[in-house]
């Protein structure tokens, strides 16, 4: 996964360490072998994608790509997906939301704040394991700004 001849970092927000390995296990079975960045916390994910000062001057010529659960011990992901939408630096950084949670109103409030992709885990392992080799596909080909 490239954008513009930069190699793409996936940042992974996730605290089930079992998620975590299987999602990073399934995008190499899908051939994607960009670095993996992964967090259990919002705040340190925040702290990496925005700066400690949440300024997103950090991340103005990085190339991210965002693997967001919402579910997590610290803070909403919807607040974490809210803070990199409405910053400058990072609003157009792609952001994957994979949750177990498949309530309309939350994938709705998801796609307002600038979700690109909202991907409900599956809870058998198979389907799960599926979702995201699928999603390693779409990584190969999508383009990041």
């Amino acid at each position: 996964m490239k954008a513009t001849g930069q190699e793409v970092t996936i940042v992974m927000i996730e605290d089930d360490e079992g998620h975590a390995r299987l999602i990073e296990k399934n995008v190499r079975r899908a051939g994607v072998h960009n670095e993996i960045v992964p967090f259990t916390l919002g705040k340190k994910a925040l702290d990496f994608i925005l700066g400690e000062a949440r300024d997103g001057e950090v991340s103005k010529d990085r190339y991210l790509l965002v693997l967001l659960d919402l579910n997590l011990p610290d803070m909403s992901g919807i607040d974490i997906l809210e803070q990199i939408k409405s910053n400058e630096h990072t609003r157009r950084l792609p952001v994957v939301v994979l949750t177990t949670t498949d309530d309309e109103r939350e994938i709705q409030k998801c796609y307002d704040l600038g979700a690109n992709v909202y991907i409900t885990k599956p809870v058998d392992y198979e389907g799960f394991a599926t979702a995201i080799r699928n999603l390693g596909l779409f990584f190969s080909v999508i383009q990041v700004p």
